[in-house]
């Protein structure tokens, strides 16, 4: 059952690492701009401001192929803490209104404001009053939407960007999120639309003739997700206990590391930078897995895991020799991880030893 009674917003700024280079130099807003790696090293783009997608330019987009499509975009590098100093006024702001704030980056959050007592109770009053105040305090604009609910929220955040807010009643969401192209789903990616659309489902009416069963045995247990969403339902809670799940480096190089050993060769410097990690993290007492990551020249990818209390250089050195055979092929990137849990479930993982490599 759908609660009709929440009051969620989704706060997301607009273009975020783009908009503060460019409220710190004013010459920036009229130009193309990409915030991201070099292109010389296979970089990609972070964000791009709206002058910079006119031309097709999106985050995750190589580099040197929004430099194609754009040979005039001004490319910056991560200013991090720059960020991160707007991120904690952004958030000092949202945690005005309600306790319950969970943030999904830097600069977009879900906030629960049904019982804040701010603005006589009105989300969509508060959601106008955080935009402005973000706009005074940091200089840069955020667009916002309030639904009953997680899923609309964010859909409705990007209805009317930039600088836009969207409201949807509880009485609009079945019309608003009947008319969506099912790809906006949460969770749908660019294989399940292809295989939806292939079915027949191009919007969430379409879904909607399809039994739980029906989804079920085609999507498996996704199935039930995809029969909530299209119908507007999702229960999930604004939660501001967000749980550290993993805790990794990676790094990728060029030109390609050649064979294995050349791979072993790197793994003590990313062993040392995971370490550091974990450090900082305070991630000791929760290790429960070991992992290593390797993408390959021709951009597949593959995983290596087993269970482990704590980094373990010699163990790491197996992940990788699993790994790499997979592929036996030159390799672009490699990384090195840890999983994290609870400490009752690490007990428990301790009492069957190490398992073997999956």
């Amino acid at each position: 059952m759908n609660d009709s009674s929440r009051k969620i917003i989704h706060c997301d700024c607009d273009c975020f690492y783009a908009a503060v280079e460019m409220r710190d130099d004013p010459t920036l807003r009229d130009v193309p701009l990409a915030v991201g790696g070099r292109p010389d090293q296979r970089g990609v783009v972070a964000t791009a401001n709206y002058e910079a997608r006119r031309y097709g330019i999106h985050s995750a987009m190589a580099t040197a192929q929004a430099l194609k499509l754009c040979p005039e975009l001004v490319v910056l590098p991560p200013a991090m803490e720059k960020y991160r100093i707007a991120s904690r006024q952004i958030l000092a702001i949202y945690g005005h209104y309600t306790d319950l704030v969970e943030p999904l980056s830097l600069d977009e959050a879900y906030l629960d404001v049904s019982d804040s007592p701010h603005c006589k109770g009105s989300a969509t009053l508060i959601a106008q009053e955080i935009r402005q105040r973000i706009f005074d305090t940091v200089g840069i604009t955020a667009s916002a939407g309030v639904a009953p609910n997680k899923f609309v929220a964010k859909i409705a955040s990007d209805w009317n960007k930039p600088d836009g807010m969207w409201l949807v009643t509880p009485g609009q969401v079945d019309a608003f999120v009947a008319a969506l192209p099912v790809k906006k789903l949460h969770g749908v990616g660019k294989v399940t639309a292809a295989k939806l659309h292939k079915l027949g489902a191009q919007t969430c009416e379409d879904l909607r003739g399809w039994t739980l069963l029906e989804l079920q045995h085609h999507f498996g247990s996704f199935g039930a997700r995809l029969h909530d969403l299209c119908r507007g339902i999702d229960n999930r809670p604004v939660s501001n206990a967000r749980e550290r799940k993993s805790v990794s480096c990676e790094e990728t190089y060029t030109p390609d590391v050649p064979d294995l050993p050349a791979c072993l060769a790197l793994l003590p410097e990313l062993y040392d930078n995971l370490l550091g990690r974990i450090k900082r993290a305070g991630a000791e007492k929760n290790v429960n897995k070991l992992f290593v990551k390797l993408r390959f020249a021709n951009f597949t990818q593959t995983t290596v895991e087993c269970v482990g209390r704590e980094p373990n250089m010699a163990q790491f050195e197996k992940l990788m020799e699993t790994g790499f055979a997979r592929g036996s092929q030159p390799v672009r990137l490699l990384g090195a991880g840890v999983r994290l849990g609870e400490a009752e479930s690490i007990e428990q993982l301790s009492l069957f030893g190490n398992a073997s490599l999956d």
